[in-house]
């Protein structure tokens, strides 16, 4: 006989034991597979709608199906990129930006499609834009009330006439106060600079607490290195 008997309730814990470790392991490796499979699936899925929108442009004895037998993914996004490049190239000479303003003009008379074009430009300047302008740091506002704190991105000091407008003595900075989980959305307020607390928070660590609701914050080191700085003052 053996000298220590199995007690008749191991059985059931080691089960336990062995059911939370599987458990365990399938959710640390959920948390690796998710972002990498979810960011495939709309890179993928991306490509797949531009093909859809530029290869019916472009002529059947061009398409590698042809020569090929199957599609090639990917194939309507590098004719894009090109289409793209060659219009850029073009509209930066004289003779394109003879044509655009002649286009532009034409489309300045016709009431509706003009609203619609306007619009969708000033977006894609704004988003395209080939230039150094962003958000210059995040801070605190008090919103919706005093004593409600939202995270905001200080984009410049208020100019022309809503600083003219508003009134004197304080310095009123431009916020722009994003919403959760959404970002692109969100509030333009003009809020005095004393009642701004500026963050060290980095503009990519501040978007990520407002993307995540609050569950990511910045990594210990950035957050240690922000409170070792305001403790030195």
């Amino acid at each position: 006989m053996s000298e220590h008997p199995e007690h008749p309730h191991d059985h059931p814990h080691r089960r336990r034991g062995l059911v939370s470790g599987l458990r365990g392991n399938f959710l640390t490796g959920l948390v690796v597979v998710a972002p990498i499979s979810l960011t495939l699936w709309l890179i993928w899925t991306a490509v797949g709608w531009i093909d859809s929108w530029v290869l019916p442009f472009i002529p059947r004895q061009y398409h590698p199906s042809v020569y090929t037998g199957y599609d090639v993914r990917g194939y309507g996004v590098a004719i894009f990129l090109v289409f793209t490049v060659l219009v850029g190239w073009v509209a930066k000479g004289l003779i394109g930006r003879s044509l655009i303003n002649l286009g532009e003009s034409i489309v300045d008379r016709m009431p509706v499609v003009r609203s619609i074009y306007n619009g969708l430009k000033q977006i894609a300047e704004t988003v395209f834009a080939q230039s150094e302008k962003t958000f210059e740091r995040a801070c605190l506002v008090e919103y919706p009330r005093r004593g409600i704190w939202a995270i905001g991105f200080v984009s410049t000091s208020a100019k022309g006439e809503i600083a003219a407008r508003l009134p004197a003595g304080a310095e009123l900075m431009s916020v722009f106060l994003p919403t959760t989980p959404n970002p692109t959305s969100g509030f333009l307020l003009f809020v005095p600079r004393e009642d701004l607390i500026i963050l060290d928070l980095s503009i990519e660590d501040a978007a990520k607490l407002i993307i995540s609701a609050g569950l990511v914050y910045p990594s210990s080191a950035a957050a240690q290195a922000a409170a070792d700085k305001i403790a030195r003052g």
